[in-house]
């Protein structure tokens, strides 16, 4: 994807879908504040604008994320400054680093976001900050930024806002009306591991406040007041591989906000070292180990599973490069699989290659039919290959079908 950006301040010009910026400031800004953002999101795209004809330096990085209706949505993720008094040692922007800082007035971004948007670059806004004057004053800044694109430009798009550490309830609120989603990020799963990651963030105080408010506030208020009726999801974020946490105090956590605070997910952002940081010599953590935390996750949100039937090792941590589904399926299964054609929707969702909407789909042909071979199971969007060893079709364990494997 091409940018084209065009000097004229007080005219949009689109061309190839994107947007116009009104000065090389602004864009070498607001690149600046997104490039070395974390980015959960597994695609990046760079949109490389032109000013007075001449190619930018730099690109503008937009990030694809997958949408909960299906497809792709193309995210802006920036801050409103990288300047930041806090000194977690993992980060970038920690006070004390020697790198360039550059901060936005809320009007000032909230008018180029609107420039990108309307230029279809981009779908939705990723809207962070540094911390400046406390948590408070830097959410006012934040919610204020979200106010003018909501009220003063009309803005009806994907809006992720980011709860800084040891806001107030009230902000919280606010930032539920205006955002689609609201990130409150623990980033280490106990207030011991936390301390070493972050040592100024406070655990309870500062970070899982907000996130038991979340709840209470979709629990007690009207979200009447909210941009489209409905209260913004809560997210959160964990560092992984940096202060030698184990996967079951990650995913302990996590269980623990799916179940009792409403959390919508949990990210696991694997450790990568930031030169001129305290943790710069350390190794990066491995991306085997996102992926197992993320599927173990997703087991405990949307399949039913419990923490004791997860595969942990006795050091505490799952194991590399094993679905962990697949890991229970074969001592839970193999020897009495089951039956296709009766089983409920929780049975399925524990058979390997039957996801959520494989499930329906199998609930509704069942409806019309008996299902009797792979190919139908194939048909249906399940995966032959993984499902095989553990169902029954019609009373009988399916034949081995060499060209669906």
């Amino acid at each position: 994807m091409r940018a084209f950006f065009v000097y004229r301040p007080l005219r949009l010009q689109i061309q190839n879908k994107c947007s116009i910026i009104s000065s090389m400031e602004a864009l070498l800004k607001l690149t600046e504040n997104s490039r070395e953002m974390v980015i959960e999101p597994d695609s990046i795209r760079e949109c490389r604008p032109r000013i007075n004809g001449q190619d930018a330096a730099h690109g503008l990085p937009i990030t694809e994320v997958a949408k909960s209706s299906g497809g792709r949505m193309k995210i802006l993720k920036t801050m409103l400054t990288t300047a930041c008094e806090r000194d977690c040692h993992y980060c970038p922007f920690r006070a004390g680093r020697h790198t360039k800082r550059a901060t936005f007035k809320p009007d000032e971004l909230a008018g180029i976001y609107d420039r990108v948007h309307k230029s279809g670059a981009v779908e939705g806004l990723f809207l962070s900050s540094g911390i400046i004057k406390g948590g408070v004053a830097t959410q006012d800044r934040l919610l204020d930024t979200a106010e003018i694109l909501r009220k003063k430009y009309n803005y009806r798009g994907y809006m992720h806002l980011k709860v800084m550490p040891g806001i107030e309830k009230d902000q919280l609120v606010r930032a539920m009306e205006l955002g689609s989603r609201v990130s409150i990020n623990l980033e280490a799963p106990n207030p011991e591991r936390l301390q070493k990651l972050a040592p100024k963030k406070q655990f309870f105080e500062e970070l899982l406040a907000p996130l038991v408010w979340a709840h209470e506030i979709r629990q007690t208020l009207n979200p009447r007041k909210s941009w489209n009726g409905r209260w913004a999801s809560t997210v959160t974020q964990f560092v992984v591989g940096a202060v030698g946490e184990t996967d079951l105090e990650l995913v302990s956590i996590s269980e623990k906000l799916y179940q009792q605070f409403g959390l919508t997910r949990a990210y696991y952002s694997t450790f990568n070292p930031v030169p001129d940081t305290p943790f710069e010599d350390l190794p990066a953590e491995d991306e085997k180990r996102k992926v197992a935390l993320y599927q173990t996750s997703f087991l405990l949100r949307d399949y039913g599973f419990s923490m004791e039937e997860l595969p942990f090792n006795p050091d505490g941590n799952l194991p590399r490069g094993l679905d962990p589904k697949l890991a229970w399926a074969r001592h839970n299964l193999a020897n009495t699989p089951v039956e296709i054609n009766r089983a409920s929707r929780e049975e399925l969702l524990r058979i390997p290659g039957i996801g959520l909407k494989g499930a329906e789909r199998i609930l509704s042909a069942r409806r019309q039919r008996r299902l009797h071979t792979l190919t139908q199971l194939k048909q249906l969007g399940i995966r032959p290959n993984r499902a095989a060893a553990f169902v029954l079709l019609d009373g009988r364990r399916p034949a081995y079908q060499p060209a669906l494997i």
